[in-house]
């Protein structure tokens, strides 16, 4: 009997080593997936960017310049979407510290945030920005070793880049979504830590134009 019994935890504990090695191959493709998905995006994204700009600054040269009011444009305002490969993207985050640039699409879904990271909730325009990725080495998984003084920026899709300073790391409960969205940080990014018991979150400040 102990002997059967012997070779049945043998069985299963056989078969536990083979299904985590079977989740690590899996994770470590979707992570050199998403490697390469930044590979490929990123010149797309960049070269739209410097389109628009053409473009706009075309359009300054033919068009007669026309007197007008100065006018506030509205704080909430849309950012612009620029559709690649069918998904619409907001601009690029930079992270110096990690070296990385990733692009960032508007909205988010589960088989959205294997390509690239996404933007959660808020904007640019408001002050509250919440861009979120999966914990790929690629993506977003180095988040937790930034210090505040950290540099992050973003460039919108007109070519605004926007500097910040990191100020604070946060841990938040998967639920806390109201602390994750609370508007009193003007850019917020987050990813899950293994397992996704707990959200790596990062708050940062917007550093005043000299």
């Amino acid at each position: 009997m102990r002997a059967k019994f012997g070779t049945f935890l043998m069985i299963v504990g056989s078969a536990l080593v083979v299904a985590a090695l079977a989740l690590l191959l899996y994770n470590e493709q979707e992570d050199q997936q998403a490697g390469e998905s930044v590979q490929v995006l990123m010149p797309q994204i960049v070269q739209a960017i410097n389109q628009r700009q053409e473009e706009r600054e075309e359009q300054k040269v033919t068009e007669p310049p026309v007197a007008v009011p100065a006018v506030t444009e509205p704080a909430d305002r849309e950012m612009a979407v620029v559709d690649i490969d069918g998904y619409g993207y907001i601009g690029f985050v930079g992270i110096p510290a990690l070296n990385l640039e990733l692009p960032v699409m508007a909205d988010w879904s589960y088989p959205q945030l294997k390509i690239s990271p996404c933007r959660f909730t808020g904007s640019l325009y408001t002050d509250d920005l919440v861009i979120m990725a999966h914990n790929y080495a690629r993506h977003f998984g180095g988040l937790s070793k930034l210090s505040a003084g950290d540099t992050v920026t973003f460039t919108d899709m007109n070519a605004v880049t926007t500097v910040y300073e990191v100020v604070a790391l946060d841990v938040l409960e998967p639920t806390a979504l109201e602390e994750m969205t609370a508007g009193e940080y003007d850019l917020t990014l987050f990813t899950c830590t293994y397992g996704g018991q707990s959200r790596v979150t990062i708050r940062c400040d917007r550093v005043p134009e000299k």
